[in-house]
């Protein structure tokens, strides 16, 4: 557009605004981002990893029959400790959960619909590790309190 003034020609620009389209809050297009698929990726590594480290362990003490018998039944006495008997608990809690997960993602990567379930896969992983867990506790929680006395 241009405007006639005295000392000559002035171009006027158009006062055009343009918004910037507004960013969704749900992040759309992501599989993980915050959803049950990202936290079953994050408790399968963690328990894994746990998991890992206990058959480090457990290798390693067992190792010790062949060096010193004493110094076995030394570390076998260490667990014999209700601290151990917590830990019993959690590494049979991780152990159901990395299983059942894992057959979960067996499922997802080799059965053509396992994407669109993995959502109420992982649900159903939860609720039958919730009744394996309280099948097994309340035996477990039989031995720490027994512990105590």
């Amino acid at each position: 557009m241009a405007e006639q003034t005295a000392g000559g020609t002035t171009i006027v620009e158009p006062k055009v605004t343009i918004e910037a389209p507004r960013a969704s809050r749900k992040l759309e297009g992501t599989l993980y981002r915050g959803s049950t698929g990202m936290w079953s990726w994050v408790l399968h590594r963690i328990t894994g990893v746990a998991i890992y480290f206990f058959l480090l362990v457990h290798i390693l003490d067992t190792a010790l029959v062949r060096l010193s018998p004493e110094a076995y039944n030394a570390v076998i006495g260490t667990y014999k400790t209700p601290i151990m008997n917590l830990g019993e608990i959690a590494l049979v809690m991780a152990i159901v959960f990395h299983a059942l997960n894992g057959l979960r993602i067996i499922l997802v990567d080799f059965w053509s619909k396992g994407p669109k379930y993995q959502r109420a896969m992982f649900w159903i992983v939860m609720v039958v590790w919730a009744i394996l867990i309280a099948g097994f506790l309340p035996r477990q929680l039989m031995n720490l309190v027994a512990d105590f006395q």
